[in-house]
């Protein structure tokens, strides 16, 4: 797959991730959910902006990216809110419904807009080279959101690694979900 794909994918597994919480049946499972949410959006985010947006940011012209790069911060900032909720939290629903807002216009805005301009301008062969970066970059991505740390190279490259071992660290003394 290439970039556009693999991230409209993830887009697809995210929407379902919410259709899911609100057909589960108990607080245990909804949180269940929640968790991996949490885990699969930060990652989408980290690579996101490590990898996509500096490669858009390359192929199109200056300040095309910026927008949907600043999308994320609202989105990130919903995640550490939910990943603070414990089960049968009764903010967790609003925060997930303000949440599922923020991703939708994320989506929309980068489905719509920025994913058609880079498929237009950019080379398939980069595209298709950069998905698989994207793909392989989801085995070390931080798997929890990080609403404060730089988004933007260089520091975000400095920031992104020693993140995901703290991130992967916390689900396993956690017994969150791995990948």
């Amino acid at each position: 797959m290439d970039a556009t794909e693999l991230l409209r994918h993830d887009h697809r597994v995210v929407e379902q991730l919410f259709r899911d919480y609100h057909a589960a049946a108990s607080d245990v499972q909804r949180r269940a959910v929640v968790e991996v949410l949490v885990r699969e959006l930060s990652k989408h985010a980290a690579l996101e902006e490590v990898l996509f947006y500096p490669f858009a940011a390359r192929v199109l012209e200056d300040g095309q990216v910026d927008r949907h790069l600043a999308g994320h911060a609202p989105v990130k900032e919903l995640l550490l809110e939910l990943d603070r909720c414990r089960a049968g939290d009764p903010a967790q629903d609003d925060v997930m419904q303000r949440l599922a807002s923020a991703v939708a216009r994320h989506v929309r805005d980068d489905e719509d807009e920025l994913m058609p301009l880079l498929r237009g301008r950019a080379d398939e062969q980069a595209l298709r080279e950069l998905g698989q970066a994207i793909d392989d970059g989801k085995h070390v991505a931080p798997t929890r959101p990080h609403p404060h740390a730089p988004d933007r190279p260089p520091a975000l490259a400095l920031a992104a690694p020693v993140a995901a071992i703290y991130d992967r660290l916390r689900d396993r003394m956690q017994g969150r979900p791995r990948t």
